[in-house]
C-alpha cells in the first residue's frame, strides 16, 4: 500500500500530526505500507522549512524514504526559494495536480490530518 499525507495547515499542531502520520506509517509492523509521501502547499510550507522547528524530524523521515514533494506556487507565493527548505524535498509545479496524481495514476491512499 502507498500513503500520500496532504500538508497544508500552519498550525504547529497539525504540521506535527501530518509527520507523526509518517512516522507511524513507516513502522507499522505488518509491513503493509510501501511507500509514504508527503505533499506539502499553502501554509504548511513552514513545516519543512531548513530552519524550521521540523527540522531534524523532517530529515529522519526523508533519510527514511519518505518523499517529500512541496509545491512550486506556494513557493513563489511566499516568497521562498528551493533552498529555504530541508534538503530533499523535491519540488513539484502545483501541489493540488500532485496529491491527484498519485491517487489516481500510482494508487495512494489519501490523508490529511
Amino acid at each position: 500500500m502507498k500513503t500520500v499525507v496532504h500538508l497544508l495547515s500552519g498550525d504547529e499542531a497539525e504540521q506535527e500530526t501530518a509527520l507523526a502520520i509518517a512516522r507511524n506509517l513507516l513502522d507499522d509492523e505488518t509491513d503493509r505500507i510501501d511507500e509514504v509521501a508527503i505533499v506539502v502547499q499553502a501554509d504548511g510550507m513552514a513545516a519543512v522549512k531548513a530552519d524550521g522547528e521540523n527540522a531534524d524530524q523532517v530529515r529522519t523521515l526523508l533519510e527514511d524514504d519518505v518523499a517529500f514533494r512541496a509545491c512550486s506556487n506556494t513557493l513563489e507565493m511566499l516568497d521562498l526559494e528551493e533552498s529555504d527548505l530541508v534538503d530533499g524535498i523535491e519540488t513539484v509545479p502545483e501541489g493540488a495536480v500532485e496529491v491527484t496524481r498519485l491517487q489516481s495514476e500510482e494508487g495512494y491512499a489519501y490523508l490529511r490530518p
